[in-house]
């Protein structure tokens, strides 16, 4: 007796995304069935690239298979990705940017930045195409960060306009005040110049298409933050933090502001920086130096993910002042730890998106 493509759906769709809570078949995500008399191949086109659960999801897929048709045949599940949106304005801004993402802090110094940079190098090498938008305008660090101190941008006309074309590396594009003045020059430009820029990085800048567009926003919660906050279409917003309580104050702070309803932004979660020390020659030991579960606390207190706790290590430090994101170091621990919190990051936007569409069908 043969195998049919609708045996086949009918197996599959007792697999459920874990995310999205509706079974692989009704969402759409099953494509490419191909049977013969030995072997049954398929692909599982996931949320994103980084999705934690791609593992279990490919066994329960063969396991289903197994369980309703035949436990002996071959199956091969092929994992493949296509990153979700829930833009209804993709004929305006950045019209081929399926999510725009606001990483934010509290305060300063909590590595905000740092953060930003290793999560859109973790999510490159996952498979999805990333962008960085420097909008600390007062301070910007990303150029160093990703080792592109001292470049410019290139200009060119594209549809009849000249826009900035926004400097690559390892496939990231970026983009920032840094590359537009000299390393040494203060930035001194009151609000309406810095939103005029900001809006030019999203304007006048040939971003292409991207999964994601990651915004390292200024710490605090002032002009800049409202500005973007009110002109982009932003998906949701991380928050960075240490464990330590002056800064869970300020990013509770940070929290409401997105919440405010003439922002609105979903939270996506919080990521705890600076959990603990570890020195190099002691790998396995942790000192808890600036507090201990201050993040996940927090997270549990406001109900939203606790996306990552990343380690305090020299080589985090080494690798942004060398311009060599750490998370491209695949044996480090804490390049473990980013990739960890990359792929919880794309779980989120995954489950904000389906919420969107839940609530739009609903309406």
């Amino acid at each position: 007796m043969s195998i049919t493509k609708e045996q086949v759906l009918n197996a599959l769709s007792h697999v459920d995304d874990p995310d999205l809570n509706k079974d692989l078949v009704s969402l759409g995500m099953i494509k490419d069935i191909e049977i013969t008399s030995q072997k049954i191949s398929f692909s599982v086109v996931l949320t994103t690239p980084a999705c934690p659960m791609k593992d279990m999801i490919q066994n329960a897929c063969i396991n289903a298979i197994h369980h309703f048709i035949d436990k002996n045949i071959s199956v091969e599940a092929n994992m493949t990705s296509n990153v979700t949106t829930h833009r209804d304005d993709l004929e305006k801004m950045l019209p081929q940017v399926k999510n725009i993402v606001a990483i934010s802090s509290g305060k300063g110094g909590v590595g905000k930045s740092t953060t930003t940079v290793n999560l859109a190098f973790a999510l490159a090498r996952e498979g999805a195409s990333v962008g960085i938008i420097d909008a600390d305008i007062y301070g910007p660090s990303i150029p160093t960060m990703v080792g592109l101190a001292n470049q410019r941008p290139g200009v060119d006309e594209i549809d009849g306009k000249q826009v900035i074309i926004p400097l690559e590396k390892h496939g990231i594009k970026v983009m920032s005040i840094g590359f537009l003045i000299g390393e040494d020059q203060p930035v001194v430009w009151r609000g309406a110049m810095v939103s005029k820029a900001l809006n030019q990085f999203f304007s006048d800048c040939h971003w292409g298409a991207l999964d994601y567009l990651l915004l390292d926003l200024p710490p605090g919660t002032g002009d800049i933050q409202l500005t973007i906050s009110q002109a982009a279409p932003i998906t949701g917003a991380a928050v960075v933090t240490t464990p330590q309580e002056v800064a869970i104050l300020d990013v509770k702070k940070a929290i409401n502001m997105f919440k405010l309803d003439q922002i609105n932004i979903p939270i996506l979660g919080i990521v705890e920086n600076m959990s603990w020390f570890t020195p190099e020659e002691l790998p396995e030991n942790k000192y808890y130096l600036f507090g201990k579960d201050g993040g996940k606390n927090l997270a549990e207190q406001l109900n939203v993910p606790l996306l990552g706790e990343i380690p305090l290590v020299q080589g985090i430090r080494e690798s942004g002042d060398y311009g060599s994101p750490i998370v491209l170091e695949d044996a480090h621990p804490a390049a473990e730890a980013y990739r960890k919190m990359a792929k919880n990051f794309a779980q989120q936007i995954a489950i904000v998106n389906a919420q969107k569409s839940k609530l739009q069908e609903a309406l």
